[in-house]
């Protein structure tokens, strides 16, 4: 069984392309999409409603930077101080072109981080580019599988 694609966003404009996109791009990855930085923390740790979903993680996670209840940068930085987290890709997906967004990004661990282009075309082009390197063509490390076995 593939491993989901995580994508944490709050705009609904924003989430029906990138659901648009990924669709266009055939990748066979089901997509979770959470709301807010908090439930995207729920998912990660399986608690909540999540607690019963399948052991695992994402193949990757879309991250929008400006969420509410915890932020981008704050879900960022409890992944990579979350030892089964550390391994799991996560880009960057937000509007803001600010340097310090950024800066801080690539501090906490980002792997990519990218500015949503403001152009429908571009906008899919990129998210379809996106989920086919980090969910097929990247090669995850040693023991982190792109594949999970079904439960």
């Amino acid at each position: 069984m593939l491993k989901p694609i995580l994508l944490v966003e709050d705009n609904p404009n924003d989430l029906e392309l990138t659901l648009i996109a990924l669709a266009k791009s055939q990748l066979a990855n089901e997509v979770v999409v959470v709301r807010d930085g908090a439930e995207a923390l729920d998912y990660l740790h399986r608690r909540g409603e999540y607690a019963r979903r399948a052991v695992g993680n994402p193949a990757v996670i879309l991250l929008d930077l400006k969420l509410p209840k915890v932020d981008g940068l704050e879900v960022l930085k409890e992944i990579r101080q979350t030892e089964s987290l550390k391994p799991v890709p996560v880009v960057m997906l937000t509007s803001s072109k600010e340097e310090q967004d950024l800066i801080r990004s690539y501090e906490l661990g980002v792997n990519a981080y990218v500015v949503k282009p403001v152009d429908f075309t571009e906008f899919v082009r990129a998210i379809s580019d996106l989920g086919i390197f980090w969910a097929v063509l990247n090669e995850p490390p040693p023991g982190s599988r792109r594949y999970v076995k079904p439960s």
